[in-house]
């Protein structure tokens, strides 16, 4: 049996952080866990650029532009939305979520998502480093072990 499984491993990569500013506490915490597990992985810290954008919704267009200029092995997407009174909630929460998922796929590119979506500040900060752990860091490690698959399955495609 063939085995194909991603690896931890950051050495040589570059790696964008596209963050929303809105929910900043939040997503600070987001950012310096995702930022931790990079070097911790061996990525550089000159190989990581952090980008901020106004909220979670704007996060995908950034994504694309990212990618569309190239030169980024890996990106994690770091946001909070928190749902209050109104639909706005689903509206930004399915948004973000599509349109990460649709880039992922278009173009085949590691992109760990830790954009948190829950009912409550409180939730938020125990997603963000407290009681159930940092998004942000699980959200990279995502992004480097799906930048290790797809290497891999270009490698044994040729």
């Amino acid at each position: 049996m063939k085995l194909i499984e991603g690896r931890l491993e950051g050495q040589g990569l570059k790696v964008a952080l596209v963050a929303a500013r809105f929910n900043e506490a939040v997503v600070n915490r987001l950012v310096e866990g995702a930022r931790r597990c990079l070097r911790q992985h061996g990525v550089a810290e000159e190989d990581i650029e952090l980008i901020w954008v106004p909220g979670s919704l704007e996060i995908p267009t950034v994504v694309a532009e990212v990618l569309a200029r190239g030169g980024c092995d890996a990106v994690v997407a770091l946001g909070a939305v928190i749902r209050g009174e109104t639909p706005h909630f689903e509206y930004v929460s399915d948004g973000v979520s599509r349109g990460i998922t649709d880039l992922s796929r278009q173009h085949r590119v590691g992109i760990g998502f830790g954009v948190l979506t829950v009912n409550t500040v409180a939730q938020a900060e125990e997603r963000a480093g407290g009681k159930l752990g940092n998004k942000g860091f699980e959200a990279a490690q995502t992004a480097l072990e799906m930048t290790s698959v797809l290497r891999q399955l270009r490698r044994n495609g040729s």
